[in-house]
């Protein structure tokens, strides 16, 4: 197979499969060997999903290289989705597959720190989080700038172990529900919201911890 992505036609408001659904787009591939519709798939999936294994792995490169494997992988395995099945969390399961495979391969055992350029300056998710780690704000003197508080949780998130950081990429960064982050993580959708919950008290503690005269 050609490399997946390089420079792949940009798809157009024009072209119907632009109107097609992510499992339409698979189904289309699967059954007619429709090029275009593979391209159209890795065109609406190439930033969230680089973005995502950026930040797993903290390594762009590694990134690079797990983004092309999970799509190789969706080409070697589109035999096997079964209609009904919902694409994204098909795909983030296999895109975490495969940072977990290179994380082996480099002998990666504790995740890096975030990467500072995957969200962009004004991102809310960082605000949710700062939102869910405390109701007590810091005095006037001491109030973090956004900047400070972005930096703050990459690294706290970054500080956590791996199966509280995965359910907090999934659902905060990138926005899955619960039910789609269960089934890439391979745990029931009650285990996502005890790692959820664990993981905002031990955020909150090192905030705390962090900043003990923000009473």
């Amino acid at each position: 197979m050609d490399k997946v992505i390089g420079n792949p036609p940009t798809a157009t408001k024009e072209s119907p499969r632009a109107e097609l659904s992510d499992e339409e787009l698979l189904l289309a591939y699967r059954d007619s060997a429709d090029r275009e519709a593979f391209t159209e798939l890795v065109h609406r999936y190439e930033r969230e999903l680089y973005s995502y294994l950026r930040r797993y792995l903290g390594d762009a490169p590694m990134a690079e290289d797990a983004f092309q494997t999970s799509f190789l992988q969706v080409h070697l395995k589109c035999d096997q989705f079964d209609e009904g099945r919902k694409f994204r969390p098909w795909l983030y399961t296999i895109a975490t597959n495969q940072a977990i495979d290179a994380q082996r391969r480099n002998k990666r055992h504790k995740s890096v720190s975030l990467d500072r350029n995957t969200r962009p300056e004004g991102s809310d998710d960082v605000r949710t989080l700062m939102d869910l780690l405390t109701s007590k704000e810091p005095a006037p003197e001491r109030h973090l700038d956004a900047a400070q508080q972005r930096d703050w949780v990459r690294q706290a998130v970054a500080a956590l172990p791996d199966g509280l950081r995965e359910a907090v990429n999934l659902v905060y960064y990138q926005g899955l529900k619960y039910r789609e982050a269960a089934d890439i993580l391979d745990i029931p959708v009650g285990t996502v919201k005890s790692r959820l919950h664990s993981a905002i008290l031990k955020l909150n503690d090192a905030w705390i911890d962090s900043h003990p005269n923000s009473d």
